[in-house]
């Protein structure tokens, strides 16, 4: 009996610590719009000839955020097949200079805001840990610019671009089997295709983002990098494409979640249950006997030494907040582990 009244006492106070730890979840989406047009950047993992290529766009997270599902869109070289697509995968970049080397190598013209020098974490087709659909949006999409080869360091990194592409407008859509968790903070967001014949190219989105996107701040500009530049970046826009006045873009894609929301333990809209116009219940016409000139001469009579009758001071219980609650619970459980010890 001893015996289990001691695990009765260990159970109790797990029970406790995880009962006082509440949480609510809401739906998290975000999304940089529909493309614009403006241009396509090479992302594709490493293939047989074809070096790997990181194209590159942020997004801000305000609370701990389980990211289960994304969407992209981009150009498949023009007529080609669905099941070209041989692979794709999902990186998470930090900002720099989070999970990198520094002071930075130097061969790029900044790394202020970049993507840091590794991944994050990542999903991938191949392991795998993600699967994917793909649907053909538009047969023949063009772009007035693309980024694929001209990935260079300094001094030539602003090649002006590679001119126009069209393609087919394909959206990908990805579940993460193994779902990123991601807590507070500032991302980037990759996405690579690997296609038996061609390249990807991942289509910009406005920058500001518009409806029916979801408009952040601060909302960086895109970056890109090919495996000889790496760990470095370089900005699409203002790096590579160049000019008096440099573009800066975002890339077509979107994330869908949930986000935990801790809730308040005081409602925001407490009613006082006061009348704010209470009747008189006087009727019409009938008198107050209410003198209108009540005498003056009242007489005092007030003794000097009247007690006050001021009440004892009520004494104050504290109380425990979520936090305190769990602490005392893994506590008592902690007590109660020591006890079935020191017993045995």
């Amino acid at each position: 009996m001893r015996k289990l009244s001691r695990i009765a006492f260990l159970v109790l106070g797990s029970i406790m610590a995880v009962d006082h730890v509440s949480y609510a979840l809401a739906t998290f989406t975000f999304s940089t719009g529909n493309p614009n047009g403006l241009i396509g950047t090479a992302s594709r993992p490493e293939n047989i000839g074809q070096i790997e290529i990181e194209s590159a766009d942020d997004f801000i997270l305000v609370s701990q955020t389980t990211i289960d599902h994304a969407t992209f869109t981009g150009l498949l070289p023009s007529g080609a097949l669905l099941t070209s697509v041989q692979r794709v995968v999902v990186e998470i970049y930090r900002v720099f200079p989070l999970d990198s080397t520094t002071p930075p190598s130097g061969h790029v013209p900044t790394r202020t805001n970049s993507p840091s020098d590794i991944a994050f974490d990542s999903r991938d087709s191949a392991v795998p840990n993600l699967t994917f659909t793909s649907s053909v949006l538009t047969s023949s999409f063009a772009v007035l610019n693309s980024v694929v080869n001209g990935i260079n360091p300094i001094p030539n990194q602003t090649t002006g671009g590679e001119g126009p592409v069209t393609g087919e407008e394909v959206r990908f859509d990805v579940n993460f089997t193994t779902p990123f968790s991601l807590a507070a903070g500032h991302y980037f967001f990759i996405p690579q295709v690997g296609l038996s014949s061609g390249t990807f190219l991942w289509l910009s989105a406005p920058k500001p983002i518009v409806a029916p996107g979801t408009p952040f701040s601060p909302d960086l500009q895109s970056w890109i990098r090919n495996m000889n530049l790496a760990p470095d970046w370089l900005r699409i826009g203002t790096d590579i494409v160049g000019g008096s006045v440099p573009p800066t873009f975002n890339g077509t894609f979107s994330l869908s979640g949930t986000a935990a929301v801790t809730p308040t333990d005081t409602p925001t809209n407490t009613p006082t249950n006061t009348p704010t116009n209470t009747p008189t219940n006087t009727p019409a016409g009938v008198a107050t006997n209410t003198p209108t000139n009540p005498p003056t001469n009242t007489p005092t009579n007030t003794p000097t030494n009247t007690p006050t009758n001021t009440p004892a001071p009520v004494p104050v219980v504290p109380t425990l907040d979520e936090r305190g609650m769990l602490i005392f619970g893994l506590l008592v459980a902690g007590a109660g582990l020591l006890l079935l010890i020191s017993r045995r």
